[in-house]
Formats: C-alpha cells, sequence, structure tokens
C-alpha cells in the first residue's frame, strides 16, 4: 500500500510540473526542477536569489517561443504570460519553504538522534505544500488551455513529449 502511496506522490509531482511549465512557459519548469530545466543548468530559479523582474523577463521569454512553436496570436501571447506570471508569483514564496525543509531534513538526517515524530511533521508539512503548488498548477493549466485552441493544445503537447524524450522522469507518467 505504502508502494502505491509513493508512486501516486511522484505521479502527481511529475503532473504538477509538467502542468507548470505549461503555466510559465518552461521558464517555471526551471524551478519545478529544482534549477536544471531548458538550458539554465545551475541557473535555474531554485538556484541563488530570486529576481522577480528577471523571472518575468524568463517567463516572457519562455513563452514567446512557444507561441512560435504553437502559431498563438499576439492576444493568446499576452494571456499565457499573464497566466504564467501570477502563477510564479503566487508560487515564489514556497522557494523559501523548500529551503528552509531541505534544511531541516538535513539537520533530523544528522542529528545524534533519529525523531521520527519530526520526520514525519516534515513529510506531512511537504505533502500538504505540495498539494497547494498543485492546485495552483491546475488552476494555470486549465486557465492556459481555455486560452488555446484544441489544434494548439496538441501542438504544446507534442511539443512537450519531444522535449521530454529520453530525459529522466518522462517514465513516470505511464508508471
Amino acid at each position: 500500500m505504502e508502494d502505491n502511496s509513493r508512486r501516486r506522490f511522484f505521479r502527481r509531482v511529475t503532473i504538477a510540473a509538467l502542468s507548470l511549465g505549461l503555466a510559465a512557459g518552461i521558464g517555471a519548469k526551471a524551478w519545478a526542477h529544482g534549477g536544471h530545466g531548458y538550458g539554465h543548468h545551475g541557473r535555474g530559479l531554485m538556484s541563488g536569489p530570486l529576481d522577480p523582474a528577471k523571472a518575468d523577463a524568463r517567463i516572457e521569454r519562455m513563452i514567446k517561443h512557444l507561441a512560435v512553436e504553437i502559431d498563438a496570436t499576439a492576444e493568446q501571447r499576452a494571456k499565457l504570460i499573464a497566466i504564467a506570471k501570477s502563477a510564479a508569483t503566487d508560487l515564489r514564496p514556497m522557494r523559501e519553504k523548500v529551503r528552509e525543509a531541505r534544511k531541516r531534513g538535513m539537520e533530523l538526517l544528522a542529528a545524534p538522534t533519529i525523531d521520527r515524530a519530526a520526520i514525519e511533521r516534515l513529510r506531512s508539512e511537504q505533502i500538504q505544500a505540495a498539494d497547494v503548488a498543485s492546485k495552483r498548477l491546475s488552476q494555470a493549466l486549465a486557465e492556459s488551455a481555455e486560452v488555446l485552441t484544441p489544434e494548439q493544445r496538441t501542438k504544446l503537447a507534442q511539443h512537450f513529449q519531444k522535449r521530454q524524450g529520453g530525459r529522466r522522469g518522462a517514465h513516470r507518467l505511464r508508471g
């Protein structure tokens, strides 16, 4: 049973990451993957201090790139940028919480005695945080999908599948 719970959790995280990629035009996908997405190795949204202006510029750049791939209109592009920036703004405070949780996890690991209750509290808090993020990402995904035509959504899905081909994590969607 625990194995099924883990599998569902990782599936949710993967879906959230893909949703975030759509919502924030891949720029936020770098955030979801710890700063190692789309050619920004080591300089992603999770590494170092986040400059909101730079994050917004990255979102705009990535949405513009995607807009070309799916033949989006200027109006659609503007709406997608607004949706992505809103989602990124809402999710930005979670960055510090992720860092704090990682630090707490390392402290628990390095402690002279194992505090199972503290580990469980940390796990529970992280599941709750992932649920909040997943809900916000799902909202952004739905809003983004409503902006696009069915043909554009198909092109976008194909674009993501092609970009994801052979990368780690792609197998999780099948499991």
